[in-house]
């Protein structure tokens, strides 16, 4: 059998380790669900199974994904440390990242898409701003999970640089949707952005939601270029924010220009912001995510 599967050596005690972080995984998720439904009349079953509130249920998604997301970066991180270790650093981060998800879906609302009621919209079954919101959670926990592979160990400084960190979510997300807000208006004598999403442009929430998870991919990548520096905290806020602000404006010019190339012929713009063609949206979904994961893959390799 050796002949045919070569096998990594793992340590003897892993399945024990791994028991304990599905265990605490899961219930951070049931966390996550019962906070989702806390501040609603009606419950996360009434709502799925009652009302049939698809928009409900793609935001719910989008928020467990993100809590996923940043629980993938911890698990297995305190293997070998003791029993006490792992639980413990799984439980710790695992709280910061549901109240920074939490934090960051606030945020996002009352700062980003400032001119929408994002919760009532969802009530009422708005699967464009579900996708949009399921995505920013989404993309906030990407960059989140890089920033706790970045840091390192798990004491009060990684959990400072982590929750300071998440500045650069809040600034990236904000800068990116203005700059796609300014396109919009510009090319479509001056309408409102947001007041498309809100009226349930579902070709313009998809390609949203591709522009702000290849934004996230890319700044992600922003931890192979930058040093931790456990006492540093202002340098490790700053470092990320500018970086992370080059990436994205380089992402961006790269995303239009391939989009020139590859749907030559084809005015996307039109099709996505007049005549709500899903299809091409998809694409351009495509483009963001994919490039963004190119460059993510080149700056590894040389890191």
């Amino acid at each position: 059998m050796e002949t045919l599967v070569k096998l990594v050596p793992l340590p003897r005690d892993l399945a024990v380790y791994l028991v304990i972080d599905l265990v605490l995984a899961l219930l951070l998720l049931v966390i996550m669900k019962w906070l989702a439904g806390a501040f609603r009349k009606s419950s996360v079953a009434d709502e799925l199974g009652v009302k049939d509130n698809f928009a409900f249920g793609i935001s719910i998604a989008g928020g467990m994904l993100s809590l996923c997301i940043v629980l993938g970066s911890v698990v297995g991180r305190h293997v070998g440390q003791g029993l006490e270790s792992a639980a413990s650093g799984m439980i710790s981060f695992g709280l910061i990242g549901i109240l920074l998800v939490q934090f960051g879906r606030f945020a996002h609302d009352k700062l980003v898409l400032n001119q929408v009621d994002t919760r009532a919209l969802i009530a009422d079954r708005s699967v464009s701003i579900a996708l949009v919101d399921a995505a920013s959670l989404i993309a906030s926990a990407i960059i989140l999970r890089s920033m706790v592979l970045w840091v390192d160990g798990s004491d009060i400084n990684a959990m400072i640089a982590i929750s300071t960190g998440f500045t650069v979510v809040l600034v990236i997300l904000l800068v990116m949707t203005r700059i796609y807000e300014v396109r919009y208006a510009r090319d479509n004598q001056n309408d409102s952005f947001q007041g498309a999403l809100q009226k349930g442009q579902l070709a313009l929430a998809v390609e949203h939601a591709g522009n702000l998870l290849g934004t996230a991919l890319i700044v992600a990548s922003a931890r192979h270029l930058l040093n931790y520096h456990p006492d540093g905290y202002v340098s490790n806020v700053t470092g990320w924010i500018i970086v992370s602000v080059v990436l994205s404006l380089a992402l961006y010019i790269m995303v239009n220009g391939s989009k020139k190339v590859i749907l030559w012929g084809l005015d996307y713009r039109q099709e996505v912001d007049k005549q709500h063609n899903v299809g091409v949206a998809c694409l351009e979904l495509c483009l963001a995510v994919g490039i963004a994961l190119i460059v993510n893959g080149i700056l590894e390799f040389l890191s």
